[in-house]
């Protein structure tokens, strides 16, 4: 660490010496005039996540850490930093303004600087070095925003994909999986990932998974079909698909593609009176695949 950065530091302490809850208070209000509101985060929220930051930010300074890896390797102030930052992904606010927030308190810490010495070398000095940590708060803060948001997007995401698969009890032992729009690796995952809970939880014997809302099979389609028809076998339940629709028997024909160790149904309520059979023991699977 530079001597002249050892004094910027001191400057910068001394300047925060009794005056934390005075910077977070200023720091607040220049939110609140950025209209930081604007999201639903609530003032007193500003006002702990002030405290909270200032108080991480002095102790920082205070440790030997030099003020280029400060932020990054000072675990309280690069905790309080991206917790902030988690935060006001989840309320909705943008990285822009996040970032900007964090960066508002530069002026609340100059202003303190400024009124703790009227040297102007060590004000310049200081002034750097208050540049130099906040903008790396900022460009963190920035990132973990990015980060925190690709996550929620990935969850609700996910989310999506398992209210668009709903695995429903159709009969005793009896499980359907409607599917609708394009069945891709990402849904077949969760598909079968439900199917497979389900299947050990209500026992089920039959699996009847429905094709009538899928606009299109291709070869990845049924490809994607075959690896759930083998995952529902292995829980040791039999699977029917229905839903074969002409066009899609045309395509499917065409493409080569072979469901012949597969039973399938035109329609779901033939493959539900199939399912009953087979739980009830009036069928068997092999008869009912060439009946």
């Amino acid at each position: 660490m530079s001597s002249s950065e050892v004094a910027a530091r001191k400057c910068v302490v001394s300047a925060l010496e009794g005056r934390i809850d005075e910077i977070a208070d200023r720091w607040v209000q220049l939110q609140v005039q950025q209209a930081a509101l604007s999201a639903g985060i609530r003032e007193t929220e500003l006002r702990e996540e002030a405290d909270a930051l200032v108080a991480a930010v002095a102790a920082g300074l205070e440790s030997p850490l030099p003020v280029e890896c400060l932020v990054a390797s000072h675990a309280d102030l690069n905790r309080t930093v991206t917790e902030l930052s988690l935060r006001r992904a989840r309320s909705g606010e943008s990285p822009t303004a996040t970032s900007l927030a964090v960066l508002a308190l530069k002026e609340a810490l100059l202003e303190a600087v400024q009124e703790s010495t009227q040297n102007s070398g060590e004000l310049f000095s200081a002034a750097l070095l208050i540049n130099q940590l906040l903008d790396a708060a900022g460009a963190l803060c920035f990132d973990t925003y990015v980060e925190g948001r690709e996550e929620i997007i990935r969850r609700q995401s996910r989310q999506l994909l398992e209210l668009s698969t709903p695995v429903v009890q159709l009969w005793r032992q009896v499980l359907g999986v409607p599917l609708i729009g394009t069945l891709d690796t990402a849904r077949t995952q969760v598909v079968m990932e439900n199917l497979l809970q389900a299947i050990q939880v209500q026992e089920a014997k039959v699996v009847i998974v429905d094709i009538t809302g899928v606009p299109t099979v291709d070869t990845a389609v049924a490809q994607h079909l075959m690896q759930t028809v083998n995952a529902v076998r292995l829980m040791g339940a039999d699977c029917i698909i229905s839903g074969i629709r002409p066009p899609i028997a045309q395509t499917i024909a065409q493409l080569g593609i072979d469901l012949s160790t597969i039973m399938t149904r035109a329609t779901l309520a033939d493959a539900l009176s199939e399912a009953i059979k087979l739980t009830t023991g009036t069928l068997p699977l092999s008869d009912a695949m060439t009946s």
